[in-house]
């Protein structure tokens, strides 16, 4: 759906960051599955955790990004216009994430049928303000490797990539909109 509009890239990059300033000027956003799924697994004893079982993560993180897709299906409403929803990372994320954990093949099927914006706009590796935390234990050569898995998935499944530059939250707002046209 054009309007579904993906933020990836290199873990800790500054996906998130920018998609709470595109939401903090208005526009309905999407939070990050994985940070979700973290979360709901640390406070539930789980095992779904990138550290532990990443193919049971990246599992988990596919049907939260199916589910969140449904349910902004299921709220559509053609008089609202189309105005745009920022997804801080996209099904291609979650699907690249368990073809590399498990060599399940999903990412064709996926890619295909839960279409996102043609643009996807992919935060570049950052190491000045790359940081660990609870919820992001892989270190900065992990998050490279995931941002080349994803440099070749998301083109290989039809969506142009648009390198973020490296510059203020605001500016990197402002980059994204107008490339949208807004």
């Amino acid at each position: 759906m054009d309007r579904f509009v993906v933020v990836s890239g290199c873990s800790g990059g500054g996906k998130s960051t920018l998609v709470a300033e595109l939401a903090r000027r208005g526009h309905v956003t999407v939070a990050e599955p994985g940070r979700r799924i973290v979360e709901r697994e640390r406070a539930s004893g789980g095992l779904a955790l990138p550290w532990v079982d990443l193919a049971a993560f990246a599992r988990a993180a596919i049907a939260m990004a199916l589910d969140d897709r449904a349910a902004l299906m299921a709220e559509d409403d053609p008089a609202s216009g189309a105005a745009p929803v920022f997804f801080d990372r996209g099904l291609v994320d979650a699907a690249a994430a368990l073809e590399h954990a498990s060599g399940e093949k999903v990412l064709e099927d996926l890619a295909a049928a839960h279409r996102y914006n043609p643009l996807v706009f992919m935060t570049p590796p950052w190491p000045e303000i790359y940081t660990q935390d609870p919820g992001r234990r892989h270190g900065f050569q992990d998050a490279l490797a995931e941002y080349e898995r994803l440099l070749v998935a998301y083109p290989a499944h039809g969506y142009e990539v648009v390198p973020v530059p490296r510059t203020s939250v605001s500016a990197r707002a402002d980059f994204v909109l107008e490339r949208l046209g807004l």
